[in-house]
């Protein structure tokens, strides 16, 4: 059925010569391509060109697949504009794929980015948004320095991203790889993600992620949260991470909550399963007192409830000592959370690897090396 679709496809070519900008071809074809009645391919070819900001907005008549097999550039400037550069936005039945590159052009950015220390600052363009698409396939696309965030979700209802590779430097700041939020039923399978943040971060309102066969690092990990620095957050349940390699990564499995949090919601059904650990620093960190820059009181304990955590079949090298690190808020401990089958090694001159509790009394699975609660719990139970 899927192969008659492809063959049947009315296919609208952006046609132009190398080094050219395609932004008003691009948006010509994709327009051309939403009215169809049938489903349509547009295809950018193999070469190299400029696209400057761009927003390809349904809904269409009928499913759109865009095919990039070249690489496109964003202007590498450090003009702060809209807080976006390629934005796909209420279409259903959605394709990208191709092999080709958005290429963001970052470097000159990340110099006089400042979002990671500030709330006031100006916002750099995202590479790729997502915004509200739904029964979404995205393969074979690669994402390379990105300003901010290489991908955003927002709003998204089946959409899987399978093969996609993100590439910028460890230093690059606020490049997280892909960041979803507000979805409901979202795959990232089989993807290479080497970053200056989150791998993968996962935002408000989330519901039913599932991330299997991701290779992260260089990054800060894969990350629930930040949650509760804004009101009005929703709640956060179902996300399944397993079968991934973290190396060299500054964190590793990270759920983290601002203190003094604006509002009061809970992030559930949280599973890590069979992941293999290179070289990462804090490999298992719950931070409810996650607060960059001194932006928040710490005095005041997070209202972000914590409940049915998963660690299971973690295994491989920490960066530091601090192998597990399980800070839960002391106004709200942490309900129901689950260690099982934990192996974490580290050979530094300040070993041995430590495992800390705060307001959490973990429920016991298999083994744990390092030593459940060791170096001086401080454990609430209620």
């Amino acid at each position: 059925m899927k192969q008659q679709i492809l063959t049947n496809a009315e296919v609208f070519k952006v046609s132009s010569s190398t080094g050219s900008d395609i932004t008003q071809a691009l948006l010509k074809a994709f327009t051309s391509a939403c009215q169809s009645p049938s489903a349509s391919q547009v295809v950018i070819p193999k070469g190299e060109f400029k696209l400057g900001e761009i927003e390809l907005t349904g809904p269409c008549k009928a499913p759109v697949e865009i095919t990039l097999k070249g690489t496109v550039k964003a202007d590498g400037t450090t003009k702060h504009g809209k807080e976006r550069w390629v934005v796909f936005s209420r279409i259903d039945g959605f394709k990208l794929n191709g092999g080709g590159t958005f290429d963001g052009e970052g470097n000159a950015a990340w110099r006089v980015n400042n979002c990671h220390k500030t709330f006031e600052c100006k916002k750099l363009p995202i590479s790729i948004r997502f915004d509200f698409v739904t029964k979404a396939e995205i393969r074979d696309i690669t994402s390379l320095d990105s300003k901010n965030f290489h991908v955003n979700v927002i709003g998204a209802k089946n959409m899987t991203f399978t093969n996609v590779k993100v590439i910028a430097p460890a230093e690059s700041p606020n490049t997280d790889g892909i960041h979803v939020g507000r979805s409901d039923g979202i795959k990232i399978l089989n993807s290479m993600i080497s970053t200056g943040d989150d791998c993968i971060s996962v935002g408000d309102g989330m519901k039913n992620l599932h991330v299997e066969g991701v290779v992260c690092g260089p990054g800060h990990g894969i990350s629930v949260g930040s949650l509760g620095r804004y009101g009005h957050e929703q709640d956060v349940t179902g996300i399944t991470v397993k079968n991934c390699t973290l190396r060299e990564t500054d964190n590793g499995l990270r759920i983290k909550t601002w203190p003094s949090a604006a509002c009061a919601t809970t992030a559930s059904g949280i599973h890590f399963e069979n992941i293999i650990l290179k070289n990462v620093s804090n490999p298992i960190l719950i931070d409810q007192e996650y607060c960059p820059w001194n932006q928040c009181n710490k005095n005041k304990p997070s209202t972000i409830k914590l409940a049915d955590i998963r660690f299971t079949n973690i295994r491989g090298t920490s960066g530091n000592k601090d192998a597990v690190k399980l800070l839960c808020s002391r106004g709200h401990p942490c309900e129901n959370v689950e260690i099982g089958n934990i192996d974490i090694k580290y050979s530094g001159a300040d070993g041995p690897a430590t495992f800390q509790c705060s307001n959490v009394k973990p429920k016991l699975v298999g083994t744990q090396n390092p030593k459940a609660c060791s170096a001086g719990p401080v454990v609430k139970t209620h």
